[in-house]
């Protein structure tokens, strides 16, 4: 399961264009992800109610698949699916049949005969959630909760639910994300999402050793120099330090990351004013950012938390409206037949 297996537009889209899967951002239009982030702000309003639900996947069953820890990001797909009313299964793969020897696909098929409606899917393998949508359980909606150094499409669509809020829109908007771009998901779901909603520059700022060889295909434009790369931004999304996916001395050591990379005020001051900042978490205070400026009046982290539920909220409720509409087409065809 590689990168370049990636899923074209036919396995994540039902035939009249709805969403079935959310596997990457890859072939999904403007007006797909416009429609993602006015169906996640139509959810806000559920998160400041006395009673946090609406009955959208009342009686039906979402499995959290979690082959690599994520605290944060289980938790509001948890949250997520319980205030759409869903059933949560949380499977400790630590403890799972297919630690004992069992292999993927049959702990897969032994779930969806359990009536298992939707898996949510984080890997450490590139390509691991699209092989099991179109391999697997093709009955089953699949959402992608991060795979290997590829994709992780709802983080990158919250980070834009963040900034449409705070900026109004993206076409005028110049946007940095600095950092270890090399081994970050994040970054590459966030330069397409960023391009296809229609940025004015999307630059990312990093060493070249933190850098993927063919970045700029990615639609980007590099800057090594963070001083420069500052410059004019009006919205800057830091990076995690992915020290746990790096392979050999990639860097001299965290204090000299910081020291040319890491977001403090006096970098920050080279901004647009109004620069909002941005980290997907968790952080690392003193190695990408100063607490300082990740709790200034310009940070908007919290807020990219807060809209991780509505985004999931909005994902896993047209998911599973796409495979309903298109298993209720396959019927009345069949019944025609």
């Amino acid at each position: 399961m590689t990168v370049e297996q990636a899923p074209n537009r036919s396995l994540q889209l039902t035939a009249d264009g709805q969403l079935r899967h959310f596997l990457t951002l890859d072939g999904l239009d403007r007006a797909l992800l416009t429609d993602i982030l006015d169906t996640a702000d139509s959810f806000i309003e559920v998160g400041e109610r006395s009673i946090k639900k609406v009955p959208l996947l009342r009686g039906r069953t979402v499995v959290n698949l979690f082959f690599e820890s994520s605290t944060r990001t289980r938790s509001t797909f948890e949250l997520a699916a319980k205030r759409l009313s869903a059933d949560v299964l949380n499977l400790d793969i630590n403890t799972s049949a297919t630690s004992k020897g069992e292999s993927l696909s049959d702990t897969l098929l032994n779930l969806e005969a359990m009536a298992s409606d939707m898996f949510v899917v984080r890997h450490s393998q590139s390509g691991a959630p699209h092989f099991i949508a179109e391999s697997v359980t093709p009955g089953v909606a699949i959402i992608n909760a991060g795979d290997g150094r590829h994709a992780h499409p709802t983080q990158a669509m919250l980070d834009m639910l963040t900034i449409r809020q705070h900026k109004g829109g993206f076409e005028s908007l110049k946007v940095a994300v600095v950092g270890d771009v090399l081994h970050s998901r994040v970054a590459r779901s966030q330069i397409r999402a960023l391009n296809e909603l229609g940025a004015a520059e999307v630059r990312v700022i990093a060493p070249g050793t933190l850098l993927p060889r063919d970045v700029e295909s990615l639609g980007c434009s590099v800057e090594y120099d963070m001083q420069k790369g500052m410059k004019d931004l009006d919205v800057v999304i830091m990076l995690r330090l992915q020290k746990e996916r790096m392979e050999g001395a990639l860097l001299p050591s965290e204090r000299e990351f910081y020291r040319l990379y890491g977001l403090n005020q006096a970098k920050l001051a080279l901004a647009h004013p109004q620069c909002i900042v941005m980290h997907p978490g968790p952080i690392n205070r003193g190695v990408e950012i100063e607490s300082a400026v990740a709790d200034g009046p310009q940070s908007v982290i919290l807020d990219q938390v807060t809209n991780g539920i509505a985004i999931r909220m909005a994902v896993m409720s047209m998911a599973m409206g796409g495979q309903v509409a298109e298993r209720n087409q396959k019927q009345a065809g069949r019944a025609q037949a």
